[in-house]
Formats: C-alpha cells, sequence, structure tokens
C-alpha cells in the first residue's frame, strides 16, 4: 500500500512524519530515515485500530489549484 506522508522539522529539531489520509497518524525521529521508520509502523498500528473500531482506512485527499501572488 503506498500512502502520502509529509515531512516538517519542529522546534526541537525532531522531523516530524505525517500521514494526512489516516487521521492521527503522526510520528517523529531524530533523522528522515528514522523518521519514516517510525511513520510505517504507527501507519500499520494506525490502520490496525481503525480496521478493528469499523473506521474507514483512510480518508480521501484532494488535490486542489490555489492562485497564489509571491
Amino acid at each position: 500500500m503506498r500512502l502520502p506522508v509529509t515531512l516538517t522539522h519542529d522546534e526541537d529539531g525532531w522531523i516530524v512524519a505525517e500521514c494526512p489520509v489516516i487521521p492521527g497518524c503522526v510520528s517523529q525521529g531524530r533523522t528522515e530515515d528514522e523518521a519514516i521508520s517510525n511513520i510505517k509502523e504507527a501507519i500499520r498500528l494506525c490502520l490496525e485500530v481503525r480496521k478493528e473500531e469499523g473506521l474507514p482506512l483512510t480518508v480521501p485527499l484532494r488535490q486542489i489549484e490555489v492562485e497564489v501572488a509571491i
């Protein structure tokens, strides 16, 4: 299963990984590799819980176009 993941740096230098199509599925790591490894495990656990609770595994992700003056 291929899922989108975002990686951002927090104010303490950690890399925060989030899977935007799974509500609440967030992890972190000191390095990008660690954050990716941790979010993979978080995704597995989140999907398991969502399945057990009868929730949709993922929510729709849409891309929209927005005009921005920069």
